[in-house]
């Protein structure tokens, strides 16, 4: 009996030391889960602060007189929309011989289709393609000769105003190709990047293929019409997207007017420009709650009236939505107003 005794009395000190053992690794275990969940939300708070700091406002109004960067952001999508036929969305009628599409930049998905796949003449939304080999190829402050060829180029052609000889920025005839849609900035930027036109022609080509946009077939850097030089909504979309990773191109984009100065001679010469999207210009008024960010324009006799635009609804939320082949500027901007008051729905 003495021995049980004895072996009782010792069980009840090693009980207590198992016991104590448990209560602290519990409260280990606890720490270490608080820990772990802590670290968690942490991060998840740091990813949404990434993503709402991540604004197209920012990257365009923010940097007005910093040094110009041509580095490539991420793109706004985070997968590219897919749409093999037509989408209808209430409160959208468009003439059916008018191509169109609206795209949410967020989901990557397609919220309106007409004719989207079919070929159509861009006109100078060519110019956004020639913006992307630009940014792509150049430096900001290149130096340009304005070349003979630039000028003059067929009767009734939107050209800045230069003068063989004149010198100019690269930059300088980026703002007259996107914001004044300048057929002869558009030349003076081929010859520039590629060494002449039709090499630079090539390189579109080359680009486009390289971009998915497979329906698409250029024959000059400017949009003039040719036959054979042609894209469609989609292509015009992904084209579109590619630009908007260039931050520099949303910061022309984005502007009314502009006062493009260049070197004749000795002598300083400044072109006021006024950008051709009457949403920058205040001629036409978007639906409420919709912010125009900027786009291109593009208007020829076989093309009609054409548009392409980055916008945000309410949200913040980035769409582009492009009509094509419009009777005229009226119903440009009604059907794209029609495809803006979506995006808020």
């Amino acid at each position: 009996m003495k021995c049980i005794k004895n072996r009782k009395r010792l069980l009840k000190p090693i009980k207590k030391k198992y016991r104590d053992t448990l209560i602290l690794t519990g409260i280990l275990i606890l720490f270490f889960g608080v820990g772990i969940t802590a670290l968690v939300l942490l991060r998840r708070s740091s990813q949404l602060d990434m993503t709402s700091a991540y604004s197209v406002k920012e990257e365009m109004y923010g940097t007005h007189g910093a040094e110009i960067s041509t580095q490539k952001a991420d793109s706004f999508a985070s997968s590219y929309a897919v749409s093999s036929g037509n989408m209808s969305l209430e409160g959208v009628a468009i003439s059916d011989t008018t191509k169109a599409g609206l795209f949410d930049l967020d989901h990557g998905s397609v919220m309106f289709a007409q004719n989207i796949h079919e070929k159509s003449y861009p006109a100078s939304i060519t110019k956004i393609m020639t913006a992307i080999l630009a940014f792509k190829n150049g430096n900001m402050d290149d130096i340009v000769t304005i070349p003979a060829e630039a000028l003059n180029q067929e009767s009734g052609s939107t050209e800045i105003g230069f003068q063989e000889g004149d010198q100019v920025t690269l930059d300088e005839l980026l703002h007259g190709l996107l914001i004044y849609s300048g057929n002869d900035a558009a030349v003076a930027i081929a010859q520039h990047i590629g060494g002449s036109v039709d090499q630079f022609v090539e390189m579109m080509n080359q680009e486009a293929l390289e971009l998915g946009a497979t329906n698409t077939h250029f024959a000059n850097p400017s949009g003039l019409q040719d036959e054979n030089h042609y894209t469609t909504v989609y292509d015009i979309y992904l084209m579109l997207q590619e630009a908007m990773t260039y931050p520099h191109f949303l910061e022309i984009a984005q502007l009314s007017s502009y006062n493009l100065t260049c070197n004749r001679g000795e002598q300083e010469v400044t072109f006021h420009l006024d950008a051709t999207d009457q949403y920058l210009t205040r001629q036409v008024t978007a639906p409420k709650n919709v912010t125009v960010l900027g786009g291109k324009t593009g208007t020829t006799s076989d093309a009609g009236s054409c548009l392409a635009l980055l916008s945000q609804n309410a949200y913040g939320e980035p769409y582009i939505s492009i009509v094509l082949h419009a009777a005229n500027k009226t119903n440009l901007y009604t059907y794209m107003n029609q495809l803006l008051s979506a995006i808020n729905q």
